[in-house]
């Protein structure tokens, strides 16, 4: 009720608001059957159908599938220099670790050294749930994000990404989602993160919403949001709809980054999208529903 009240509070026609039990009810129930709501909640099986569609995405290194092949599949990382590590079952952003080398071939993770203990502790723990709510897990690897200097020109630090909606394969909505000072480099709402509403047609920013206020600059740096075009936009948009096109859900966010060598990517694919694009684009959903 919480982000419903803020959203009538926020939007000028609360009437086109969706609230949770609206969205769960009208949307999620209807157009996604239960049994494929894996295919989005977890990366490893996301990304076997992004790969075998040729859908772009970031290179998969390897799965880990229990604790005794730990030692093996990080035998076969060791030719990379930067991976992310992320538990095939997390939300939020929990568990995920981007370590890379430095110039003496040694693993850092922030900056700092990391042992070769800490990183099999940590792969551990997501292959025995710490991440995915105490349900044993896998540890994905893969291929880590170089984000696109368009991203950086807003917030330097951090993986900003494009969080796409889509109705029977129709985009409804989309935002930027940027991270700030207080969200520590995530791009999560829910941790501090803005959310930008997007102008679909123009593919251009709208303003920020940080949960409290709007503005047409980052709170953080100054630097301009409002107006600002975004690069590759059709093609994000396209790779969205061949996204839905190749899950059986009728309703999904498609979450999209863009990286500075191989373009637009696919991150995610969410079957429960959060409702806070509703106040990133000072719209409620209701009003592209009626006109979908």
């Amino acid at each position: 009720m919480k982000i419903l009240n803020i959203l009538k509070k926020s939007l000028q026609n609360d009437f086109d608001v969706l609230g949770i039990n609206e969205r769960n009810a009208s949307l999620i129930y209807p157009n996604n059957k239960r049994k494929d709501y894996k295919l989005a909640d977890d990366k490893v099986l996301t990304k076997n159908i992004l790969e075998a569609y040729h859908i772009p995405c970031s290179k998969t290194y390897t799965v880990i599938e229990n604790i005794g092949s730990i030692q093996e599949k990080w035998n076969d990382v060791q030719r990379q220099t930067k991976i992310a590590i992320k538990p095939a079952n997390g939300s939020g952003g929990g568990g995920i670790k981007i370590i890379k080398k430095d110039k003496e071939g040694h693993w850092t993770s922030g900056g700092h050294r990391i042992l070769k203990e800490e990183i099999f502790l940590h792969l551990s723990n997501i292959i025995m749930g710490r991440y995915s709510f105490g349900s044993t897990d896998r540890v994905l690897i893969e291929e880590c994000i170089e984000p696109h200097s368009f991203f950086s020109e807003i917030y330097p630090q951090g993986v900003p990404d494009f969080r796409i909606i889509l109705l029977k394969k129709k985009p409804l909505m989309a935002m930027l989602r940027v991270p700030t000072d207080k969200s520590d480099g995530k791009a999560n709402l829910h941790q501090g993160g803005l959310g930008i509403g997007i102008d679909m047609k123009k593919g251009i920013l709208t303003q920020a919403y940080d949960g409290v206020s709007y503005f047409d600059t980052h709170p953080d740096n100054g630097n301009q949001i409002v107006g600002k075009r975004i690069p590759y936009w059709e093609s994000i948009v396209q790779i969205s709809i061949q996204t839905a096109k190749h899950f059986p859900l009728n309703y999904l966010g498609v979450d999209i980054v863009i990286d500075k060598i191989h373009g637009p990517l696919i991150m995610e694919v969410n079957v429960r999208p959060g409702l806070g694009i509703q106040l990133a684009n000072k719209t409620g959903l209701k009003f592209f529903l009626k006109t979908t």
